[in-house]
This record gives structure tokens, C-alpha cells and sequence, in this order.
């Protein structure tokens, strides 16, 4: 096949007019002074402006190299060089118009002239096979001397990435190292969460916009939070600071200067300028978490800083920026404080590009163990007293810390709380089972709200039936249904939440199939297990 090498000319490293230029080293001349390199034809691309020059590289590589023709292609790139839009432009379209010939010619293209952005833009055409070609890159002799001048260098590249077997393995592990670091290293089981922190990862790596994370209160936004902009420190080049702050603690006049700054002299108590927390994230992350806790007013303005990044603290009319990247976390449904006039649509319709939900503890109940295991190493790590169950201990907890009717009400804080009182009651640092039954009954009453049971819970109705159905069930039917539902919704299998529901009546039969009759049941309803379920 004929070998042909596509180059820009090279307005200063190519240069020369007299005759000590070929004292120098040229890359486009120095293509052609390798023996084992031999070029049917150089496709030379130049712009205008530039012709005796061109003319001069042109004869040279013709007394250095007679076999090779070359051949001139007059390029613009309008009056900026350095402009990425112009120059891959022009070059685009002229490879749209060039003839390749893949049966009978290969293709190389010079990626050591010209400037930056031309030699950026002749890597993206090669990447994306507009300009099917491999890459080669000249290098000038290792010594200066004349004397003891070395040959010049060169290299050829691929860009055909499906070779690279060691790189798709190094990124795939970059990546899995990276979902482990989110996740603290707990070895999680659950599918639907794992999958969630594969999205997180790909998002704080790839984006700077706003990311929402919801779930209920304890089920790890604020641990989720800090773990992300580790990340982006690490690989993302973050360099400000981690700021966070529970918005429910903002309250009042306080709320703004907290988060915006005030000048001094701005309100009563005010005796001296305060920055605020938006400018302490400048270069940072911004973590707001429960941010349905903010006021209409703090709304507003939090809107301004995320779409310009500017804001005016309280009682300054001098705007301040800062460039901050937000996380913000809710254990609420904003669409219904929208609903009720208590959260703002344009703010939601900002923060939410984003949004991941962080299931329950007890949406998760095959990630317990591994967790049980994550909560005694932090307290290690943390009092520096090392625990640990026993055999019988641990197969007790998990029994009753994986049994469906265990709420887990707090989420991972019941979790962590639970491990510090079993770890530090233990003898020696030995949990027992006599620790672990302790510590379930404290759980449990933990756990009971006056006038109701640990189980007593709900669903809204509204949002799964049609109104014409709900105004047809008596309100005694319409209590018992919302808890079936829940008990449904929350369980891994149709039998699972049979066991549940019917615990009690189950005992007295000979023969139970707590499954069918549950589903007897929702079958009244017109309703499936696997449609509460999604």
C-alpha cells in the first residue's frame, strides 16, 4: 500500500531560507531523513500567506526525498490561528473533501507543526476517523552539537483505543475504585443502590451542576455528600473547601447573613463584616442539607448565586462572587412544597438536572451486614477501642436487624447508634448475645410513638387510587389498605410481606399461604403486588 503523511507546515520550526537552515532541525524536512520511512506522497496543507516558505519546504523535501510527490492545499482559518471553532472547521471540511483511498493507501498524519489548537483539532479528526489516519510525532536530535548530532526521532500512534487492553482495564478499575470510595468501602449488596453509585460517580466526575440528593433523614446524604467532594478533589481539581450546613438551623434574620455575609452595621448585633458561607465555598463544595428548610427570601437569593454567581450579602449593595459547586439534600417532596407556596419552581427546576434518591436502611436490608461491619471499624477508629460479636451475637443481630418488621425508623443512625452502645457495653470488647438482646429492646422502644405501634404504617392512597375508587371504600377498609400497601411496598416478595401481615392469624392454622391470601386481598382492590412495588 502507498504511504502517505498529511502535515501542516510549521511556520517557525519549519523556517528557514538560507542555506545554514539545513544546520536546523525542520519536522516536516525530517520526516523524510529516515531510511525506513518511505512516503509515496506528502499532502502538505498550508495557509496562503504563507507560500514562499511553503515553496522552499516543498523543493527541500524533493532533494531529500525524489520518490515522494508532494502536493499543496491552500487551508484558512480566517484571521485566528488559536480560534478551536475555525481551525477544526476549515480542517474538517477540508478532510470531508479529500479523497481517501483505505484499499490502496495508508495514512499517517504530522501532529508536530503548527499550533496548539490545530494540532488538538487534527487529534479529534483522528479520533473520530474524519481523517483516517494513524499519528506521528518528530522529535529534534537528543545532542545540539554538530559533532556528535544524533539522528532525528519520531513516533507512531493509534488511536484505535480497542487495542489498549491495559488502558480499558486501568480506567475500569479507576472506576471501581471510585464507586468503592463513595460508597466508604462497604462491600454493598444491594443492587438498585449499587447501581445508584455507579450514576453518582459517573455525574461528580463529569459535571460541575447542581446535584439533589433525597431519602429520608439517616439514610446517608450528608456522609454521601462529603464522600463526592472527596472525590472531586482528588481527581476533579477541586481546591476550595467542603462547607456544610443544615438549613433547618438557619432560622430568622440569621438565616441570610449565615449564608450571604452582611456588612457591618447591617442589623442589630451586627459589629462586624461576616462572609458567609457561599463565599467560604468559593472553590469549594457547598453542601445545604434539608434546603426545603429555607425561607422563600433565602430561596431567591440562593437562585441568583447558583445562575450568575453573584450575591449581595445583607446591607451591602456591592455584589460578591464566588463559584462554588452545590449539593443539596432533602428529606422532602419539594413538588409539594411547591404545591404549597413553601419552596420556589425555579429553584427546584435548578438544583434538580441531578437528582438521586437514597433508599431506607430498610429498603436495603441485604446491605446490613456489610454495614454492621463498616459501624464496629468506625468506632475503632473513632474511641480506638477495637469490638467485635461473637458467633451467636452476630447471627442474633442480623436476625432481627434483616427481619422485615424491623422499621429501622432512623436508618443508619439507629445502625451506627446501635453498634456504639453494644460496642462500648461489651466486656473486653467482646459483644454477646445478652449486649445484642439489650440492644434490640432498647431499639424497639426507641422506636414506639404514643397512640401507635412500630408498625402502624401508612401510604397515601391518593396517589395510587383514581378518586372514584377511593370514594367507593369505607374509611375503616381505606386505614387497613394504606398499611397492606406499606407492608407491600417496603417487602421484597409477595410471601414476605404475607408473613408480615398475617403473623399472628398464620400461627393458629394448620396450613398457611400467607402469599395467595394477600393477594386475594389486593385483588379486591384491583390491585398487584408487582405494580406497588414500581
Amino acid at each position: 500500500m502507498k504511504q502517505v503523511v498529511i502535515g501542516l507546515i510549521g511556520t517557525q520550526l519549519d523556517s528557514g531560507f538560507n542555506e545554514n537552515r539545513w544546520e536546523r532541525w525542520r519536522p516536516t524536512v525530517s520526516l523524510f531523513q529516515h531510511d525506513e520511512l518511505l512516503w509515496d506522497r506528502l499532502e502538505l496543507l498550508a495557509e496562503p500567506n504563507f507560500q514562499k516558505l511553503t515553496d522552499i519546504i516543498i523543493a527541500d523535501v524533493a532533494q531529500v526525498s525524489p520518490e515522494t510527490e508532494s502536493r499543496l492545499h491552500p487551508v484558512s482559518f480566517a484571521k485566528d490561528p488559536w480560534n478551536l471553532e475555525s481551525v477544526y472547521g476549515a480542517l474538517y471540511d477540508w478532510a470531508r473533501a479529500y479523497p481517501f483511498d483505505l484499499e490502496n493507501e495508508e495514512y499517517y498524519i504530522h501532529i508536530t507543526t503548527g499550533t496548539h489548537i490545530a494540532q488538538i483539532s487534527l487529534f479529534l479528526l483522528s479520533e473520530s476517523r474524519a481523517i483516517p489516519a494513524k499519528l506521528i510525532q518528530t522529535a529534534p536530535p537528543s545532542s545540539s552539537t554538530a559533532r556528535h548530532r544524533s539522528r532525528p526521532g519520531y513516533s507512531i500512534i493509534d488511536l484505535d483505543l480497542s487495542q489498549y487492553d491495559q488502558l480499558a482495564t486501568r480506567f475500569e478499575r479507576e472506576q471501581v475504585e471510585a464507586t468503592e470510595f463513595l460508597k466508604s468501602g462497604i462491600a454493598t449488596r444491594n443492587k438498585d443502590f449499587n447501581r445508584l453509585i455507579d450514576r453518582i460517580e459517573q455525574v461528580a466526575l463529569a459535571s460541575q451542576a447542581p446535584i439533589l440528593l433525597t431519602g429520608p433523614t439517616g439514610a446517608g446524604k450528608s456522609q454521601l455528600a462529603r464522600r463526592i467532594y472527596e472525590l472531586r478533589s482528588q481527581r476533579g481539581g477541586l481546591a476550595g473547601k467542603f462547607v456544610e450546613v443544615n438549613c433547618a438551623t438557619l432560622t430568622g434574620d440569621t438565616a441570610a447573613s449565615a449564608l450571604f455575609g452582611h456588612t457591618r452595621g447591617s442589623f442589630t448585633g451586627a459589629q462586624k463584616d461576616r462572609p458567609g458561607l457561599l463565599r467560604e465555598a468559593d472553590g469549594g463544595l457547598l453542601f445545604l442539607d434539608e434546603i426545603g428548610e429555607l425561607g422563600t427570601d433565602e430561596q431567591a437569593m440562593l437562585l441568583r448565586a447558583l445562575e450568575d454567581r453573584t450575591f449581595l450579602p445583607v446591607g451591602s449593595d456591592k455584589a460578591v462572587r464566588s463559584n462554588f459547586q452545590l449539593i443539596a439534600g432533602t428529606n422532602r417532596d419539594l413538588r409539594k412544597e411547591i404545591a404549597t407556596g413553601k419552596f420556589r419552581e425555579d429553584l427546584l427546576a435548578r438544583i434538580h438536572l441531578w437528582t438521586f434518591s437514597l433508599p431506607a436502611l430498610s429498603k436495603r436490608r441485604e446491605d446490613i451486614s456489610p454495614n454492621l461491619e463498616y459501624e464496629l471499624e468506625r468506632h475503632h477508629r473513632t474511641t480506638g477501642r477495637k469490638a467485635t460479636l461473637n458467633k451467636e451475637a452476630r447471627t442474633a443481630f442480623l436476625k432481627f436487624a434483616e427481619s422485615p418488621d424491623t422499621p429501622w425508623l432512623g436508618n443508619f443512625r439507629d445502625l451506627n447508634a446501635a453498634v456504639t452502645r453494644m460496642a462500648t457495653l461489651a466486656p473486653r470488647g467482646r459483644i454477646r448475645v445478652e449486649e445484642v438482646e439489650e440492644e434490640i429492646m432498647r431499639l424497639r422502644e426507641s422506636w414506639q410513638r404514643p397512640g401507635t405501634s412500630a408498625a402502624a404504617e401508612t401510604v397515601d392512597l391518593s396517589e395510587i387510587l383514581d378518586p372514584a375508587t377511593l370514594a367507593e371504600i369505607d374509611p375503616f377498609d381505606l386505614a387497613q389498605l394504606s398499611y397492606v400497601i406499606a407492608v407491600c411496598q417496603r417487602s421484597r416478595t409477595l410471601s414476605e410481606a404475607g408473613r408480615e401481615i398475617f403473623s399472628v392469624s398464620r400461627s393458629k392454622r394448620t396450613m398457611a399461604n400467607d402469599a395467595d391470601r394477600l393477594k386475594k386481598y389486593l385483588a379486591r382492590f384491583n390491585l398487584h403486588f408487582e405494580a406497588l412495588k414500581n
